[in-house]
């Protein structure tokens, strides 16, 4: 039997992680994906395919905003920033990470 991939894991954990990321303040798609990668040492990688879906239904249910901006590379680009709604859910996502997390541990306690 073969072992789940990084990002087959990933499925329902990436709302929380960009919410989270955006937790930080506004960023762009791009340099969303960036900070989830480079904060977990490339254990998850954040392909446009699965980002901008999320960020496009995240925006539908009111837990980002997004507006048209400058990067920090002095290019056009759609920022993204958390709304009240976002870190509402941020706060409920984190416990259902934190509860599921636990009792996983419980059946594959870490080394």
């Amino acid at each position: 039997m073969r072992a789940k991939t990084p990002n087959a894991l990933l499925h329902g954990t990436l709302d929380a992680l960009i919410l989270k990321t955006l937790a930080g303040g506004p960023r762009h798609g791009y340099a969303i994906a960036r900070f989830i990668e480079d904060t977990t040492g490339d254990a998850v990688l954040v392909e446009e395919g699965s980002l901008y879906p999320a960020l496009y239904r995240m925006e539908r249910r009111g837990w980002v905003d997004a507006e048209w901006g400058t990067s920090e590379l002095g290019r056009h680009a759609k920022l993204y920033r958390l709304t009240d709604t976002g870190r509402d859910q941020l706060a409920a996502e984190t416990a259902t990470w934190r509860r599921f997390s636990a009792g996983v541990s419980k059946v594959l306690p870490p080394r």
